[in-house]
């Protein structure tokens, strides 16, 4: 058993990668198109192969994020039934976590923090396909990063129902996701690794990955308007 765990681990994580990058060839499929928008015919056959790769890869991924809660479910994720107070604690969530982006927005505004390079890029992939990056953006981006940094995360990792993992289930899942947004080890990357820790904290007191993919689509939406 000793030598099967660490082989067992170094596996998940392969898969685990394997995952997200399969998710950055979906983006990076759309970008790929915004960059022939100066030309027509090229891009709107990009496009459709950025939506074929696209619907490729979130059904992999949702077909295997089911696959693991099929396996071994002893948080008991999945439907929760919705209820007036589980609405109105998820929107309680989603102020804190506007309050912490305004506070984010006010330090950029004053020059404290530079803006992150990766509110850059969406900003400029924003002007070559406004209405798919939008899409991507506050529609699809959500329920691919929620999948794969909450959903098949924390079963791999983190799938013992005690204090201690759910813990360190919120605060990794968290820093992990701010590493994907922002690569430099900077306060930026604290903002971002806050945001994660929002949506990883929905993930486990809701027990349903719709509610955290709500708050995602919620914030990113505000985001962009």
């Amino acid at each position: 058993m000793l030598n099967y765990y660490p082989i067992k681990k170094s596996w998940q994580i392969v898969k685990w990668l394997g995952f997200l990058i399969v998710y950055l060839a979906a983006s990076g499929t759309l970008e790929v198109a915004g960059d022939y928008a100066n030309n027509q015919f090229v891009a709107h056959h990009m496009l459709g192969i950025a939506l074929i790769v696209t619907a490729i890869a979130l059904s992999l991924i949702a077909w295997r994020y089911g696959q693991q809660l099929s396996a071994a479910n002893p948080r008991h994720f999945g439907r929760t039934r919705v209820t007036s107070q589980r609405i109105v604690q998820l929107l309680v969530i989603f102020i804190l976590m506007v309050a912490f982006q305004m506070i984010w927005s006010y330090l950029i505004s004053k020059h404290i923090l530079i803006t992150p390079n990766n509110q850059k890029a969406v900003e400029a992939d924003q002007l070559k396909l406004p209405l798919w990056n939008a899409i991507f953006s506050v529609v699809l981006a959500p329920i691919f990063e929620e999948l794969i940094f909450r959903g098949i995360f924390m079963n791999y990792f983190f799938n013992r129902d005690n204090r201690l993992n759910n813990v360190l289930a919120v605060l990794i899942s968290g820093l992990l996701f701010g590493f994907a947004h922002e690569l430099n080890f900077d306060i930026n990357w604290l903002m971002y690794s806050g945001l994660g820790c929002f949506l990883s904290y929905t993930y486990m007191h809701f027990r349903d990955i719709r509610y955290n993919i709500a708050l995602h689509f919620l914030n990113n939406f505000i985001s962009m308007i």
